[in-house]
């Protein structure tokens, strides 16, 4: 995956698919081109894929980023960005491919998922997400000769993308505020965003040790759940660094005093 704007540019230039419409394609062991797309990607992370790759390997967030990942910074924005570091073996495999597939596929990334469709999410002016999508085909792809025929909804039903795209929207949310303001968030509030939402084991220590609910309006129950469950701990973490940036976050305020 490329930066969000390279990768809008890219989508379209690609020929759209209207809700409703059908495209057959299935990817399986059987079909030619098995595994031949999971090399050489420049794959960019959100940070809902970082979290769910990390806890599918048992790994934490310092030693994930160490091992499998690189930190980016977005020009635009300043915000960190992480991509996915490919092998360093023949043609630069990913990691997670094996003959057999996917060894992470419970928790492979968002953008694994959609192919071979793409998905543009940008903010539209009622400030709502505005989603387009585009059929990916790449001349090597035999996946498209199958006769297995999907809608944009049933492809995304199957491919598990629901709390991705919900999680990854709201990113796109934060990401969009700060473009509208202008400039870029400086180093010291890129390392605070890089520990909040993309070392979520992390954050919720941060949490606990700074006792942040003292200065913050949340209830007893969401603070239970922020520091029992990971996937509470990402959409907290969005909203805090959305108050912290901008000062203001409709899901989220600071107490008095």
């Amino acid at each position: 995956m490329m930066h969000q704007d390279a990768t809008e540019q890219f989508l379209n230039s690609l020929p759209e698919i209207k809700e409703g419409e059908s495209f057959r394609f299935a990817c399986h062991p059987a079909v030619q081109c098995f595994n031949a797309c999971c090399g050489d990607l420049t794959l960019q992370l959100t940070p809902y894929d970082v979290l769910r790759l990390r806890r599918g390997l048992n790994l934490s967030s310092k030693d994930f980023i160490e091992g499998l990942a690189e930190v980016l910074v977005a020009p635009d924005t300043g915000f960190p960005a992480l991509k996915l570091r490919m092998s360093e073996k023949m043609h630069h495999p990913c990691h997670f491919v094996r003959e057999s597939g996917c060894s992470v596929y419970e928790n492979r990334p968002g953008a694994c998922r959609t192919y071979p469709v793409g998905r543009a999410a940008k903010m539209g002016e009622n400030g709502q997400i505005v989603e387009q999508f585009f059929l990916v085909r790449e001349s090597h792809c035999k996946g498209f000769k199958e006769n297995k025929e999907w809608t944009i909804d049933e492809w995304f039903s199957d491919q598990g993308l629901e709390p991705y795209n919900e999680s990854n929207d709201r990113w796109i949310q934060i990401m969009a505020r700060q473009k509208q303001a202008g400039g870029s968030i400086d180093a010291k509030k890129a390392t605070m965003v890089l520990m909040a939402v993309y070392q979520v084991d992390n954050f919720q220590r941060f949490v606990h040790d700074m006792q942040l609910f003292k200065r913050l309006d949340v209830d007893e129950a969401r603070q239970k759940t922020i520091l029992e469950d990971e996937e509470a701990a990402l959409k907290f973490a969005m909203d805090w660094v959305e108050l912290v940036i901008f000062g203001q976050c409709d899901n989220l305020a600071r107490t008095e005093g």
